[in-house]
């Protein structure tokens, strides 16, 4: 079936998904522990599989591609402890708004720690204030960021670490626990 597929018949590929993706996700979901990140991985490892199906040497097939869907959810894993690391630093939790239960006593709350957190923001100097809401509120990467301001990665990278620095300097703490 692999030669098959490696020659060019691609719908035998949906013999594998069918066969081996309930295990996929569960060795995916065993990394990750969270369903959508578990689906996401394994389907990331699918299509690794995929493409590096003609590099398959008969080794143990399960043995293989459960290898590659734990290196797929590992990656999962430490993009997601970057990015928490990033927006919740250990003096950032500034920065991160809790998604409370969807009652209305937590929605206001969380309607006025927003307006709070925007009201901060716009206290900001211009140049803190525009790699804060770009990085965080509009959610681009450093690429996109510097694509934009026309600068240089490594400055973006410099910007957002010389606005996290002032940000821990000038907020406190504790007008956040108000």
């Amino acid at each position: 079936m692999i030669d098959q597929i490696v020659k060019g018949d691609h719908a035998r590929f949906r013999e594998i998904i069918d066969t081996y993706g309930r295990h996929i996700y569960q060795v995916t979901y065993s990394v990750l522990h969270q369903a959508q990140e578990a689906e996401d991985a394994a389907q990331e490892a699918f299509l690794q599989i995929f493409k590096s199906l003609p590099q398959y040497r008969s080794e143990g097939f399960k043995t293989w591609i459960t290898r590659i869907a734990l290196h797929k959810a590992i990656d999962a894993k430490r993009r997601l402890n970057r990015r928490a690391a990033e927006v919740n630093g250990p003096d950032d939790g500034v920065l991160h708004i809790p998604d409370l239960q969807a009652d209305i006593v937590h929605q206001l709350m969380k309607k006025e720690q927003k307006d709070m957190l925007l009201q901060k923001i716009s206290s900001l100097p211009p140049q803190h204030r525009d790699i804060i809401v770009d990085f965080y509120l509009n959610g681009k990467n450093y690429e996109q960021i510097a694509e934009h301001s026309q600068i240089a990665v490594k400055t973006v990278e410099s910007r957002l670490y010389r606005a996290r620095q002032w940000i821990r300097t000038h907020w406190k703490e504790t007008s956040w626990h108000e």
